[in-house]
């Protein structure tokens, strides 16, 4: 695969690398030759100097034939518009933008652009460590509104069915694993002591669910999932 990536801070350059070392051809763009340094010696893939806005200068960098384009500089304007002119001029199908300022998410959305917003993601990593709650974090569903919860069923939570963890319009079970097997689930299943439910809740629910569901000692078996 080949990807086209403006901007070489810190993310640009480690993105660059990471999928570099997964053996996909990588092009980085950024307006600072000085910036290339961070991607380090034994790089294997290559630069462009210029701005990533210029038609011309994103041409060159071979997004006319790229698999996928990410635009990661300082600033959330030029993100945008180096996201439009690879979707628009270039018809580049994959597209990752990152923004700062979360209320434009959803207006970028409506554009077609996926968008990572280190803002809501940051916030949710320290609501977390509020809360004590020993899970990783990773962007949720809908620019931080809907959060995707792993679930561990405790022995006291055996003969419930779907329907009893639901909540119309704030719980929803997406899936269960039992073992190997992964089914979608229905609200008539039946659940059991160690089964894992994938759950969509809504931040209203969020705490009245983890609540529910974590046990009192230290290790809570809540996760968030991809």
């Amino acid at each position: 695969m080949k990807y086209v990536i403006v901007g070489c801070g810190r993310v640009g350059s480690t993105l660059a690398k990471l999928l570099s070392a997964e053996s996909h051809e990588v092009v980085v763009v950024d307006e600072s030759p000085a910036a290339f340094k961070r991607l380090g010696n034994h790089f294997a893939g290559r630069v462009e100097v210029g701005t990533g806005i210029d038609y011309d200068v994103l041409r060159r960098a071979g997004a006319d034939h790229a698999d996928g384009f990410i635009a990661v500089t300082d600033g959330d304007n030029r993100n945008v518009m180096a996201a439009l002119i690879a979707q628009r001029m270039f018809g580049i199908k994959k597209i990752v933008a990152r923004i700062y300022d979360p209320p434009r998410g959803q207006l970028y959305r409506e554009l077609g652009i996926e968008t990572v917003c280190p803002t809501t993601i940051g916030a949710k990593i320290v609501r977390d460590k509020l809360m004590h709650m020993p899970y990783e974090s990773v962007p949720s569903f809908d620019f931080g509104r809907l959060s995707s919860l792993a679930v561990t069923l405790r022995p006291g939570d055996g003969g419930l069915s779907v329907s009893d963890v639901e909540k119309p319009g704030a719980v929803r079970v997406a899936a269960v694993r039992r073992g190997s097997r992964v089914s979608v689930a229905a609200p008539h299943d039946e659940l059991a002591s160690g089964d894992e439910i994938n759950v969509i809740v809504a931040p209203e629910a969020l705490s009245e669910f983890v609540a529910r569901f974590a046990a009192t000692t230290q290790d809570v078996p809540i996760r968030l999932s991809a």
